[in-house]
């Protein structure tokens, strides 16, 4: 599926959900459609100003499968920055970004990946501030570990939870704004 409602695409959309959102509702931080996880959908278009293009960075947090195991100079590397490349082929060193090693999540989603069986891999907690395009995947591509699962678990304390794929939690605006750490008054 992908983070939208409308394309020309022959592809999954949000519109396809079982759930009647209301008119105007645009998602926030987009996820390509080879990523999942937390999703926010909102009727408030000063919502991606005050999150994204704000002055105060907003951390998201992101649950990554790699390819092989990760050493801990890997992680040493990914929390100083990398340098990748962004738009346009221009070199980019990302900001230093908080990076583990965790455990496989058993109780998250199903896992189809092949590399599950026949590969070895690692699993990592990635926090950052900033998001270029497809930055994580990036990131973990230019150390040699390229992506093979990639999944949004929060945005600040808004956190994915239980909350299972398709399904739509609906918050109070008041909650929505402190949740995600955003003054709605700016």
């Amino acid at each position: 599926m992908v983070s939208q409602f409308v394309s020309s695409h022959d592809v999954g959309l949000l519109g396809d959900l079982d759930y009647d959102f209301p008119e105007g509702i645009h998602a926030i931080g987009r996820l390509d459609n080879h990523s999942e996880g937390l999703l926010i959908l909102t009727t408030n278009k000063k919502v991606t100003k005050l999150l994204f293009e704000s002055k105060t960075p907003h951390k998201r947090t992101y649950l990554v499968k790699v390819n092989k195991v990760v050493t801990t100079e890997t992680l040493n590397e990914l929390r100083n920055g990398v340098t990748i490349r962004i738009k346009g082929g221009e070199h980019y060193n990302t900001t230093p970004c908080d990076a583990e090693i965790v455990a496989e999540p058993q109780d998250l989603f199903q896992d189809n990946d092949p590399a599950a069986l026949y590969g070895t891999y690692s699993w990592l907690l990635i926090s950052l501030t900033e998001g270029k395009f497809h930055q994580v995947r990036k990131m973990v591509r230019a150390l040699r570990h390229p992506c093979r699962r990639l999944i949004r678990i929060s945005i600040e304390d808004l956190c994915l939870g239980d909350l299972q794929p398709g399904a739509v939690k609906e918050l109070e605006e008041e909650d929505f704004f402190r949740l995600l750490k955003i003054d709605n008054y700016n």
